[in-house]
């Protein structure tokens, strides 16, 4: 008996719930999309260009390190053990100072691109937002679900509310 009312009341419940859901509008957004599109082809160019003269530094300090090391084994026989010494000494610190520029190259990029995927996704929120107060949506859903309906793919409009 115990477990008949449990099974009534559990049946009413997902009744209640079925009933008021009834006129919710849901929407779904394909991130992969999202993410493919030409705003965030941008973040990832506009990156690349703030990072151009830097690469460019660095790739020319690679080329001088190179070119010692060159100068340094034409003119190997010709030097003393000391200053051959002193030479590859010289070039060695070069190539830490290299490796310590690129290194924090690097990681500053990693913070600016970071920097800019929060940037970008929380444009996509407030599309999101604004697009879900705008048409009366309750429920928009980002990559979630096994499958998705094509009535309640969002994702062309929020692209072009990040425009």
């Amino acid at each position: 008996m115990k477990a008949f009312g449990h099974f009534l009341f559990a049946s009413f419940l997902l009744l209640f719930a079925i009933n008021s859901n009834a006129g919710s509008k849901v929407g779904y957004i394909q991130m992969k999309v999202v993410m493919q599109s030409s705003q965030s082809i941008d973040v990832g160019k506009r990156l690349m260009i703030e990072f151009k003269p830097r690469n460019a530094e660095l790739e020319k300090f690679r080329k001088q390190i190179q070119e010692k090391e060159a100068s340094l084994e034409k003119d190997a026989a010709s030097l003393s053990q000391r200053d051959l010494i002193s030479k590859r000494q010289e070039i060695e610190y070069l190539k830490i100072d290299f490796d310590r520029k690129k290194n924090r190259q690097h990681e500053d990029f990693l913070l600016r691109k970071q920097e800019e995927l929060n940037n970008f996704q929380n444009n996509v929120n407030t599309a999101v937002t604004s697009l879900g107060q705008s048409e009366g949506y309750d429920l928009i859903l980002y990559n979630t679900g096994g499958y998705i309906g094509p009535k309640v793919d969002v994702t062309d409009k929020v692209l072009k509310l990040l425009k």
